[in-house]
């Protein structure tokens, strides 16, 4: 097990982040956990010895604190890649399967923070890849190519529509084409937990979203249909170490 005089934050520096912790425990102070963040996940896909290292301590504060759930999720999300930290996160294991049940008894509860939770219990699953990319579905889109004729197809799952598009400069989104959910009976993996998860916490618009994205895609150019999420996990796996 390391010490805490072993190992350093994302700014390569040691000894502020056992502060940091000692502070939130304490009292919940906004300032300590801003700062506590940006010292244990810096940037989109970077972590540090020292996010390892206070993972327990933020699992033991998760059931309380929605910021501790929250970047104990993140700090698993970025679990996957080249952090150099095989031997800390080993360590980590009966945290991480505290947290598992920690998460799992929130989303249960339909919570205001359902879809971070959500993620954050996908990093824990090692779902990496659905828990860096899986949006609210308002505003998302998922770049991918198709596998037939190449061309790069934008899919749109948002409050604007539902649909395969080619790009164009000064136009946007074109030749649109309708997207085929998948029906509930249809998937299967972890599509099919993730459709359930939402649909029984009263996450409709999420469901439905998770449908679609789990669901069939009409190339514009080629008109041939493919599945959109084993083509966006082909064309976007994260780095794994």
């Amino acid at each position: 097990m390391a010490t805490w005089i072993d190992v350093h934050d994302c700014w390569f520096e040691i000894g502020r982040v056992p502060e940091l912790l000692k502070q939130v425990e304490h009292d919940d102070d906004p300032a300590a956990w801003k700062e506590l963040g940006w010292r244990l996940v810096l940037e989109h896909d970077l972590v540090s010895p020292a996010s390892f290292a206070a993972l327990p301590r933020l699992v033991r504060l998760a059931p309380r604190s929605a910021r501790a759930r929250h970047l104990a999720g993140e700090i698993l999300e970025r679990a996957a890649g080249h952090h150099g930290c095989d031997d800390l996160l080993a360590d980590c294991a009966g945290a991480i399967a505290e947290f598992r049940e920690v998460l799992g008894q929130h989303l249960r509860s339909r919570p205001a923070d359902f879809l971070k939770s959500l993620r954050a219990l996908l990093a824990v699953e090692e779902e990496y890849h659905w828990a860096a990319v899986l949006g609210d579905f308002e505003d998302d889109f998922y770049p991918m190519m198709c596998p037939h004729c190449g061309v790069m197809v934008s899919i749109a799952i948002g409050n604007y529509g539902r649909y395969s598009a080619t790009q164009d400069w000064d136009l946007g989104d074109v030749e649109r084409r309708g997207l085929r959910p998948a029906g509930a009976e249809e998937l299967t993996g972890t599509g099919r937990w993730m459709f359930e998860m939402a649909v029984n916490a009263g996450q409709e618009e999420l469901a439905d979203g998770i449908a679609h994205l789990f669901g069939r895609a009409e190339c514009p150019l080629c008109a041939s249909v493919f599945n959109i999420a084993d083509e966006y996990t082909s064309d976007n796996r994260p780095v794994m170490r």
